[in-house]
């Protein structure tokens, strides 16, 4: 009997301050106990029981518990052309998992770190429902929110709460109106007596990486100070064992984070020890495995050891992204003390190519192939064929590839962004576009071109805009935009413009070959989360020049491609238009500038003292 508590397959389970009950299907439901129905006795019974229900650890036991993660899911619900992961597959893995943990005397917690939005158009086209609704096939148990669930309005996120069963976490966002937080801040789970607490803790860059327009009234607060203080509220009310961060902050090596927000290296150093006890995380879509102290494994293949991060204590877990794997942590719990028994990635069906000895390629799994879920895969076929009869349309070709993926547009200038860039000007008759490389998801390959395919890369239905500004105006923003630093969404691609970048503002600018007049006026394309001040830009849709032209812009790009096909991606190959300066040469620039004007100091005494000297000559 669970009174007051969430229900879920035998074990007791409370959802941050919520009457809802888990059935044990699974499903999320109200419950209201009649005390009329009681006698007198069994309510005296009820209330003798409670304690049961919440009291802590027993000393001297020794308790297993298991967490199953994933992370930045991004509606991959489906397998890939080579079958790789998707959730029927990961069905199947989680049971064998959670099966296996009950079997050596443990509990399973499943956890998903946030990001379940956009990136597949057949999710994105149907709001992400398929996923969730596999998710609760596949037994989550909590959820953090990610900054890609508020890409759209609010409203659909709240639907996505109901269609879940498994609460949707964030701690740290709060209602600006009423101070009020927006999302349940945790979950309490009950395995085998064992109390664990799950916090949800959102990145606070999702006020910039969001739609700004979307969140007027939606606050993101400090992660480290709302840690704090939700463990303070759990331990005066819950007392859990256990504590759990479910974060969506992502993990940066030895917590060089640059530019991007507080991640869950620095929110492990930053909380007084014994704060919290494990973090599970997502954002930065790292397979986290520590080569040595604060140095990650790069490139991790499938099937190596892999160790978490630990930072004051607190074992840091993230579990690469879109579904490729499954983290597993086994744990024991003892007198307090939280002890990591093993670890792994279980890779969700990856493979690799090879070549045969008659020249072909066959694609071969890393692992032991794991079989689809057959109930899995009769949820999800009808939302697959539903959004692939809207997306299987030819739209034109590419001749060569263009470069889209994560580790090239948040670095340098691709030919990708300057494809979509010279589209949005063709349509706004702008001299000049910018937009942030963060809002490029994926590349295109050489060959036919799909609706689908332009969907993938442009996922967020931006709106495209432009802007008439001065050339003083803008110097100012491209002081801002031009300067923000690589490895962040904010990092921006341009088209049609040349200039230098040394981390604090711009020189030697031109538009379309003619230095910036400061008087003159230029038309600047861009897209309405960048306008609007996302990635942290200036913000342009309050200015008198601004024009929304309603087109959006992934169907501009549509358009261009259609007219201007195949499209050949030589043609669109920066050519070292943009030049980020290095520490390096900052400091070669000003000593240069230094010994020159050093230099310079002779001449300005003899024209200064010359004038005098000629009197005198004169004179005399």
């Amino acid at each position: 009997m669970c009174v007051g508590l969430e229900f879920a397959g035998g074990m007791c389970d409370t959802v941050g301050q919520t009457g809802r009950k888990i059935g044990p299907d699974g499903k999320l439901r109200r419950i209201t106990v009649l005390l009329s129905k009681w006698t007198g006795a069994g309510v005296a019974l009820l209330v003798a029981l409670m304690p049961l229900f919440s009291q802590a650890a027993q000393a001297d036991r020794t308790y297993r518990f298991s967490l199953l993660h994933t992370n930045d899911e991004h509606g991959h619900f489906w397998f890939t052309e080579q079958g790789e992961y998707g959730l029927a597959a990961q069905k199947t893995l989680m049971d064998t998992m959670r099966y296996d943990v009950q079997s050596r005397g443990g509990g399973a917690l499943i956890l998903s770190a946030g990001d379940v939005n956009t990136g597949v158009p057949e999710s994105d086209e149907l709001d992400a429902e398929p996923d969730f609704r596999a998710m609760n096939l596949i037994g989550y148990d909590a959820m953090a929110l990610g900054n890609h669930e508020f890409d759209k309005p609010i409203a659909v996120l709240r639907k996505q709460e109901k269609w879940a069963r498994f609460p949707l976490l964030a701690a740290n966002v709060y209602q600006k109106s009423t101070g009020q937080r927006l999302f349940k801040p945790w979950a309490v789970f009950n395995r085998l007596g064992l109390k664990i607490a799950v916090v949800g803790l959102i990145t606070p860059d999702t006020a910039k990486l969001a739609n700004p327009a979307g969140l007027t009234d939606t606050e993101f607060r400090d992660p480290i100070a709302e840690a704090e203080k939700a463990v303070a509220e759990l331990r005066a009310t819950e007392k859990p064992d256990v504590i759990v961060a479910l974060t969506h902050l992502g993990h940066y090596d030895d917590g060089k984070h640059g530019s991007n927000g507080i991640d869950d290296v620095t929110l492990a150093r930053s909380l007084p020890a014994g704060t919290i006890d494990l973090i599970v995380g997502g954002h930065s879509h790292d397979a986290v495995c520590m080569e040595k102290e604060n140095v990650s494994v790069k490139n991790y293949q499938p099937g190596q050891p892999c160790k978490p991060d630990q930072q004051n204590g607190i074992w840091i877990m993230q579990a690469d992204k879109w579904g490729k794997y499954v983290g597993r942590g086994d744990f024991t719990f003892r007198n307090g003390q939280v002890t990591l028994e093993a670890y792994q990635l279980v890779p969700v069906n990856l493979k690799h190519k090879i070549k045969n000895a008659d020249g072909s390629e066959t694609w071969l799994t890393w692992q032991e192939e794991i079989p689809k879920n057959t109930a899995m895969m009769k949820l999800l076929m009808p939302f697959q064929k539903r959004a692939e009869a809207k997306l299987i349309v030819n739209v034109g070709s590419a001749d060569g590839s263009f470069s889209g993926e994560k580790e090239q547009v948040r670095f340098e200038q691709t030919n990708l962004g300057q494809l979509i860039l010279r589209a949005q000007m063709a349509h706004t008759k702008a001299d000049f576009a910018v937009m942030s490389g963060g809002g490029i998801r994926t590349s295109l390959k050489s060959g036919k071109l799909s609706w689908r395919d332009l969907l993938q890369v442009q996922p967020f239905g931006n709106q495209v805009v432009s802007v008439s500004l001065t050339g003083a105006e803008i110097k100012k923003y491209l002081d801002v935009v031009a300067n923000i630093q690589p490895d962040s969404g904010g990092y921006a691609q341009f088209a049609g413009i040349s200039l230098t970048a040394d981390g604090k503002q711009v020189s030697d600018v031109s538009i379309n070959g003619k230095p910036l007049q400061d008087a003159q006026h230029y038309r600047m394309a861009t897209n309405s989360f960048n306008a609007a001040g996302g990635d942290g830009y200036p913000r342009l849709d309050n200015h008198a020049g601004y024009l929304n032209s309603g087109a959006v812009d992934a169907q501009v790009l549509r358009d261009w491609i259609k007219t201007h096909s195949p499209v050949k991606a030589s043609d669109y190959q920066p050519k070292g238009q943009i030049v980020h300066l290095s520490d390096e040469q900052i400091r070669a620039r000003d000593e240069a500038a230094e010994k020159a004007r050093k230099r310079n100091y002779p001449k300005m005494i003899l024209a200064w003292i010359w004038p005098w000297g000629n009197e005198t000559a004169a004179t005399h």
